[in-house]
């Protein structure tokens, strides 16, 4: 059977199906239905039926017949699913065939004679990318803010990366706290910290970052996302491997549902919250820093506002000043705490 292309699966969807159930509740369709006729908006989701086997006509009558569409089923998606792995097999050995070539132009006179830097925009990103890390050998380092990596990258990420894995690769990776919230994240970090991955987060906001066997770093360029920078140059990957080490050290493991580790992690973003209000940063800016939408950092403040029984955002701001309250210090307490310490029992004066 030849295979059949989006459009005939959009007619499929929006309207064989429901000639197919009306087919099955009334046990067959006539041959003179002005639904099938020549014309009629349902003609082509008829002769769809029809060409796929599941509307056969009875010999002994003028009927239309629907059939268990399982074999149907069978005809059209197995061939989908062969070319599918077909194509697959192709990728992977197309892309095995240029990692050959990318690895000899790397270890070439060539390569070095370019300088240590390598500008890459837009769509060269990503290439690139899947190349590098599939040359790794030893150790692979990723710093990845905020957690707004859609179901689909994160997919291709974590194939990507358990096949590092299973070569024998270790590697880290460190996230924002608010990754946590992100279902998807979870699902990715169970995958890879499975295969012997570690991955910790951080209250902190931090740039992008992806470290390959500490002899290739890839971080962003300074017009944002559109472009990338590949260094190469032994010091500077040496000095971001030890900016990766030292963020790495403080950060809690992601797996972690300890209630002491969890408590921290509210801490920790109460505290960079007080930083963001203390310093005046626009809504937008405090949330990109903290990696959540405008919307939930806009809770926090709310909550805030509550915990320091403050109407409004200068009143609270004028409030954590007579206190002495700078974000600083996860452990800085609100006024809540303070008076239960006072009176031992929590009940306030």
């Amino acid at each position: 059977m030849p295979g059949y292309p989006p459009e005939d699966r959009e007619v499929f969807e929006s309207d064989a199906i429901a000639l197919y159930e009306a087919a099955v509740e009334e046990k067959g369709i006539h041959t003179d239905d002005v639904r099938i006729a020549e014309g009629a908006p349902q003609r082509r989701a008829f002769d769809l039926l029809v060409d796929m086997g599941l509307l056969v006509k009875d010999p002994d009558t003028s009927m239309w017949r629907p059939i268990d569409p399982a074999a149907s089923q069978s005809r059209v998606v197995a061939p989908l699913g062969a070319e599918g792995a077909r194509l697959l097999e192709e990728s992977a050995r197309w892309t095995k065939a240029f990692s050959t070539l990318s690895q000899s132009w790397r270890r070439s006179p060539q390569s070095e004679s370019s300088g240590p830097l390598t500008y890459l925009h837009r769509e060269a990103i990503s290439p690139y990318l899947n190349a590098l890390l599939g040359e790794a050998e030893e150790e692979l380092l990723t710093a990845q803010p905020q957690a707004g990596r859609d179901a689909q990258s994160l997919a291709a990420a974590a194939l990507r990366d358990l096949e590092a894995l299973e070569r024998g690769v270790t590697m880290r990776t460190l996230y924002q706290h608010s990754a946590r919230r992100q279902a998807i994240t979870h699902k990715y970090v169970a995958q890879i910290t499975e295969k012997g991955a570690e991955v910790r987060t951080l209250d902190e906001f931090f740039n992008r970052m992806i470290v390959v066997d500490r002899r290739v770093a890839v971080i962003p360029g300074a017009d944002g996302p559109a472009t990338a920078v590949a260094v190469r140059d032994p010091g500077i990957v040496a000095y971001l491997v030890d900016v990766f080490d030292r963020a790495f050290a403080r950060g809690h493991p992601f797996v972690s549902t300890q209630t002491s580790v969890m408590r921290e992690i509210a801490a920790e973003q109460r505290a960079m919250t007080i930083r963001m209000l203390i310093e005046g940063h626009a809504d937008a800016v405090s949330a990109k820093r903290l990696g959540v939408s405008p919307r939930t950092y806009a809770g926090y403040v709310a909550d805030l506002k509550a915990e320091y029984e403050a109407d409004t955002r200068f009143q609270l701001g004028y409030m954590m000043g007579q206190l002495g309250i700078t974000g600083q210090d996860a452990d800085e307490r609100s006024p809540a705490a303070g008076r239960k310490d006072a009176n031992g029992d929590g009940s306030g004066p």
